[in-house]
């Protein structure tokens, strides 16, 4: 491996390392780890429980499978894959840079709350191949009809190898076929099913996780870094950002430690940005704003 190549896997790898409260024997997230079931889910031909969060991971080619279940599955720092019901996907590549997963079967919604530059992040459903290009939330239909939703973000898709990629941003939608029209618009609320919902609710618990974690430094936890933590409370991996805060595409905010220990703004319901202005409003300062409170701002490094 070259030796950029190799440094930049190590940096990367150092954000899959999790703080674990109370779980010392937790493994360390990567491309792939479960880190929410319900129902009947399967990791490859093995039934898997709730037991298995933050300890099974898809291997390449290995296939996760729901029935009347759902799963959250990890891939880069920030990036979150949902499985509704009756769907499977496949990981084609859990490397660290280059990550790549198939959907077979089903739907598949995409929470990508950050994206560094050298992220080369990927999608499969049949021929067609969409590679994420920004932040955002992306549906991902394979059955009954091959699709792909953008609610909010921009991505771009070649249908079949060799085709040339068409660019579908926010609020827009495209048929995967091997011979695809142009992007059109759809409505964003008549499209807000079950899956969306669900993953809606998830982002929310994430976005508490992401604040409990943060004020459990005060309780005398050890020192929280950014990346991949460990929430016991909730039992499963939180994402905190290397610097400043962010939110996700349902407006649910991650927050850094030295922004929130440098005074920034508390949970309290996220701000929901995007779709439909303020959920609950802002938590307000949290005291004296050390630092001057906005560390970088937006997350980015």
């Amino acid at each position: 491996m070259p030796r950029s190549n190799a440094l930049l896997a190590l940096s990367l790898a150092t954000l899959f390392t999790p703080l674990a409260f109370g779980q010392q024997s937790m493994n360390p997230a990567r491309p792939g780890t479960l880190n929410y079931v319900e129902g009947h889910v399967a990791l490859g031909s093995h039934a898997v429980t709730p037991r298995a969060i933050g300890y099974a991971a898809l291997a390449k080619d290995q296939t996760l499978s729901t029935a009347d279940g759902r799963a959250e599955v990890l891939l880069t720092p920030g990036v979150f894959l949902r499985l509704d019901h009756d769907t499977t996907v496949k990981m084609v590549s859990p490397d660290l840079v280059h990550t790549e997963v198939a959907v077979l079967s089903g739907k598949a919604d995409l929470e990508v709350d950050y994206l560094y530059k050298e992220n080369d992040l990927r999608v499969d459903e049949g021929a067609a191949q969409t590679k994420i290009i920004d932040t955002g939330l992306y549906e991902f239909a394979a059955s009954p009809a091959t699709q792909l939703r953008v609610f909010d973000g921009k991505a771009a898709v070649s249908p079949a190898q060799n085709a040339k990629w068409i660019t579908v941003h926010g609020g827009h939608e495209l048929a995967l076929t091997t011979t695809p029209g142009k992007p059109h618009g759809f409505n964003k609320d008549a499209a807000e099913d079950d899956l969306y919902k669900w993953s809606d609710l998830r982002a929310d618990y994430l976005g508490q996780a992401n604040e409990g974690l943060l004020q459990a430094e005060y309780a005398g936890a050890p020192g929280i870094y950014p990346g991949w933590a460990w929430d016991d409370v909730a039992y499963g991996y939180t994402w905190l950002p290397y610097d400043g805060f962010l939110y996700s595409p349902f407006g649910f905010g991650f927050y850094s430690p030295a922004f929130f220990y440098g005074g920034g703004f508390g949970y309290y319901g996220g701000f929901r940005g995007g779709y439909g202005g303020f959920r609950g409003g802002f938590g307000g300062f949290r005291g004296a704003a050390v630092g001057g409170g906005f560390h970088g701002g937006g997350g980015h490094r």
